[in-house]
């Protein structure tokens, strides 16, 4: 009797064309998928750039703004033929009251506007306030900078620069010297213009003596802004005049970029009593600034006010 016959396993699999016709198949729902993803897809990635947008604006715009309010009086100021483009200010660090007379046993250093005085009695100790706040070496104090002729910090008429300080714990007071102690060196004492009527003063950093803010490059190109927007701040040598305009503002300034892509910008400054309901004491900085990314624009306009009681 024969052997009965036997034969290989069988084995399974894909012919080439159920191969094209599965990735076929496959493509066509992938495509029917994609076409509803896409517009949901698409929202998230406009929304996601309009915060991007938004986020870089506001946050420009309040950065302005809390430098501005730190703004001495009657220190703000547009450059002569800025269109709006750049605002100028000095900052303060701190204020504080000077001694305007002696205690009731003649102790104590006022502040003398009638001579060429060499320092004064800050009311209060120095090492009491905040770090950042501190007076230091080479700060400046300013004395009722009320925009007049004598009253401005930009000339340096009622601005004198610190050499020294030296606390009084029992009396609570710091004096603040305008000459060296280690030589006996004046540095730039003057006789002070103007007492202030409430006795006091503010203190303009010595890292940065004058702020400002810049927009250049402003467009569109592409779908998408071409100007930046800049902060700059610089040290005064002597009396600083008043810029003709921004490219002079910006010479020889240190400058620290805030936002790119900008497609508008203003920044106008209305001075007090200037007839557009600001008061005698009173400024407003109208910012204005629009960024575009992309064909997506966020534009942002806010007005800062601005205290000019010296």
């Amino acid at each position: 009797m024969m052997p009965a016959q036997s034969f290989p396993p069988r084995r399974a699999g894909f012919t080439l064309v159920e191969m094209i016709i599965a990735i076929t198949i496959t493509g066509v729902i992938a495509g029917m998928v994609a076409v509803f993803l896409k517009a949901p897809i698409d929202a998230y990635v406009d929304s996601a750039r309009r915060a991007a947008l938004t986020d870089v604006a506001d946050t420009t715009v309040r950065r302005i703004a809390r430098d501005v309010h730190l703004a001495l009086p009657n220190s703000v100021r547009n450059p002569g033929d800025s269109a709006d483009q750049c605002v100028e200010f000095m900052p303060t660090k701190i204020g504080g009251r000077y001694r305007a007379v002696t205690d009731s046993v003649g102790n104590g250093n006022p502040l003398d506007f009638t001579l060429v005085d060499d320092g004064f009695d800050m009311l209060w100790l120095n090492s009491d306030l905040p770090a950042e706040s501190r007076l230091a070496e080479n700060d400046i104090v300013v004395v009722f900078n009320d925009g007049s002729a004598s009253g401005n910090a930009y000339t340096g008429n009622n601005a004198i620069r610190i050499a020294g300080l030296a606390e009084n714990a029992g009396a609570k007071t710091t004096a603040v010297s305008f000459v060296d102690a280690s030589t006996g060196t004046p540095f730039n004492r003057k006789q002070l213009p103007s007492e202030s009527p409430f006795y006091r003063f503010q203190v303009v950093p010595s890292s940065e003596h004058v702020v400002a803010y810049r927009c250049s490059g402003v467009g569109t190109a592409g779908g998408s802004g071409t100007g930046t927007l800049s902060r700059l701040r610089r040290t005064l040598a002597g009396a600083w005049a008043q810029p003709a305009d921004c490219a002079a503002m910006a010479s020889g300034a240190t400058a620290a970029l805030l936002a790119e892509n900008v497609s508008a910008c203003s920044l106008h400054y209305e001075p007090p009593g200037s007839g557009t309901g600001v008061n005698s004491r009173n400024g407003i900085l109208a910012i204005s600034l629009e960024i575009t990314q992309s064909g997506e624009s966020v534009r942002l306009y806010h007005q800062v006010h601005v205290d000019n009681t010296p």
